[in-house]
């Protein structure tokens, strides 16, 4: 055994005040072990998950699948890319049967109390209701709150609902870029019919049009001269305008915000051939003029394949989600490009500086970009 030693701070002419000793290590006769350099932690890939697996479970309707196949679709990973791509290929034939909904509205108006009602009255009907809610990110901090789920408490318990709140992402239009990619999968699991709820930013949701069967616009009483300044922008898409909080001492003055708007629609082009856009009264609060909604809905369903604008939008639609993934691809490519990334910014400088003009910045920011 070898003899104990005693520390480095060890003083002989202070021996009596210290009472440390240095042990040796017992010897375990197993092979001494030698660290590396410490290096930065790395995450571990996580693998890719199970497209059979995936596919199954959406087919089969499960919650928690779906759930995870449009995490997937979201995720900006180019792996999860290419992933994603192959799941969308073998759902896309069971894909397309869903009746789709756009529900946009000022913030305030009550979209969430509105699909929450709308949808409860949905799923008592036999239906399966599937809500696409889009939450703003901030421009700072690009986080979102994703609280629908909270304020959608009773549907959220649904068994024959599902809700998913996306971020915007920046994406204007009030929708999530993965929006349509989203709605087949939802569609491919076997929902009837598809919600998808928006930011509410105003006439900037054009986008919604593009990808929804029929389109409303919720509003509040009161809107007096709101109402000019809105008649050419987004009431011209609208297959419907719903004056929701009808109830209690707002109920008269519902009515009459009615009126107004259907005095003005009359005057409007219809945003679908054939089907002459109104306003209705509900209160989401007392689930009141919600099946008359639905009825409506289902009228303008019938009437839109039968004249076969139904089919012709949808095809109009498929073209347009074409030239959108084209222009998000060219941004995403022009951007990311590493001549891009290093010029940029002293381009940018030199602008700001005011020693060149903005065209001719851009301009040889494209030679750099388009150059072979």
């Amino acid at each position: 055994m070898t003899e104990d030693k005693k520390p480095e701070w060890f003083d002989e002419e202070k021996a009596e005040n210290f009472t440390s000793t240095v042990r040796s290590g017992v010897d375990s006769g197993e092979p001494e072990q030698k660290f590396g350099k410490i290096g930065r932690f790395q995450k571990k890939s996580a693998s890719l998950p199970d497209l059979d697996v995936l596919e199954e479970g959406i087919m089969s309707g499960s919650r928690p699948v779906l759930a995870r196949a449009i995490t997937l679709i979201e995720s900006n990973a180019e792996h999860h890319f290419r992933h994603a791509q192959e799941l969308l290929h073998r759902l896309l034939p069971h894909s397309g049967r869903s009746l789709r909904i756009g529900i946009t509205g000022v913030p305030g108006a009550g979209k969430s109390t509105f699909i929450e009602s709308f949808g409860t009255y949905l799923c008592d009907a036999g239906l399966k209701a599937a809500v696409l809610a889009v939450d703003p990110s901030s421009s700072l901090s690009g986080g979102s709150i994703l609280g629908d789920k909270t304020r959608m408490e009773q549907l959220s318990r649904n068994p024959r609902a599902f809700i998913r709140p996306s971020p915007s992402a920046g994406k204007l239009g009030g929708v999530h870029r993965k929006t349509r990619e989203t709605m087949l999968l939802c569609e491919a699991a076997g929902f009837d019919v598809i919600l998808v709820e928006t930011v509410g930013v105003g006439q900037s949701e054009v986008i919604v049009r593009e990808m929804v069967d029929f389109f409303m616009l919720l509003t509040l009483t009161g809107a007096g001269d709101e109402l000019q300044g809105m008649k050419k922008g987004i009431m011209e898409l609208a297959d419907a305008v719903i004056v929701n909080k009808a109830d209690g001492s707002n109920k008269k003055l519902a009515e009459k915000t009615k009126a107004e708007y259907n005095r003005i629609l009359h005057f409007l082009q219809p945003a679908t051939k054939g089907w002459q856009t109104k306003a209705y009264t509900c209160s989401s609060v007392f689930n009141e003029g919600i099946s008359v909604i639905w009825n409506v809905i289902k009228t303008f369903e019938n009437t839109a394949k039968t004249s076969g604008v139904f089919e012709e939008r949808r095809r109009l639609q498929t073209k347009q989600w074409i030239h959108s993934m084209i222009l998000d691809q060219l941004q995403f490519s022009f951007f990311y490009h590493p001549d891009i990334k290093a010029l940029l910014p002293k381009i940018e400088n030199e602008v700001i500086a005011g020693n060149r003009t903005v065209t001719s910045a851009v301009e040889e920011l494209f030679n750099v970009y388009t150059k072979r």
